[in-house]
């Protein structure tokens, strides 16, 4: 029995939603259980440069956000991000995602201030822009295009992120996660080649 397109779509669709809402819950409850109950505490667990134990930050630290305006601030920018970063495929919504964590949280703990702690899904974030501006340059097909130019139109000016402009804003963590994202566009349309 063969399935129609818009079945398929559908189920892909709601796939989507499935994952992106599951992110967001866990980001929402982890801060909230930290903001009401345990008062920032969680937030040590975040990258701590330099540090053995800080090394578990890399898994963590996208979860964990410094207060529920930090918080408010990544929600939107994830959620479309994450989602065009599916639109061609699902599959690469986790390709990019683990090599933003993997890349983005390993150069924040080499090259972060040893005292410090970094946290927030803006580390995901940078990797999900990353990879759809360069998206289109690897890839070369015209809905790469068309979403790099769009991301660069929406989003273009989340790029000066990456410069130790502001205090208090983990600028590796952009840096790191964008240079993730580029690495996961690289891949992608290296394994969509080497199999088409």
């Amino acid at each position: 029995m063969s399935h129609s397109p818009n079945n398929n779509l559908s189920r892909e669709v709601k796939t989507q939603i499935t994952i992106l809402g599951s992110f967001v819950s866990i980001f929402w409850i982890t801060e909230l259980i930290d903001v009401f109950f345990l008062k920032g505490r969680l937030n040590q667990y975040g990258i701590q440069p330099h540090s053995l134990i800080g090394l578990r930050g890399i898994l963590f630290a996208p979860f964990l956000h410094g207060d529920l305006p930090h918080l408010i601030s990544n929600t939107i920018p994830f959620l479309v991000l994450g989602w065009l970063v599916m639109l061609q495929e699902t599959s690469d919504f986790w390709i990019v995602t683990i090599l933003t964590m993997i890349v983005g949280g390993l150069g924040v703990w080499l090259f972060a201030a040893p005292s410090s702690i970094h946290i927030g899904a803006s580390i995901l974030i940078f990797g999900y822009l990353g990879f759809l501006l360069l998206r289109g340059y690897f890839q070369r097909n015209f809905i790469s295009v068309f979403l790099s130019v769009l991301v660069a139109f929406l989003y273009g000016g989340l790029v000066l992120g990456v410069l130790p402009t502001a205090q208090g804003i983990s600028w590796q963590g952009h840096l790191f996660g964008f240079l993730g994202g580029i690495l996961a566009a690289k891949l992608i349309a290296s394994e969509k080649r080497y199999y088409r």
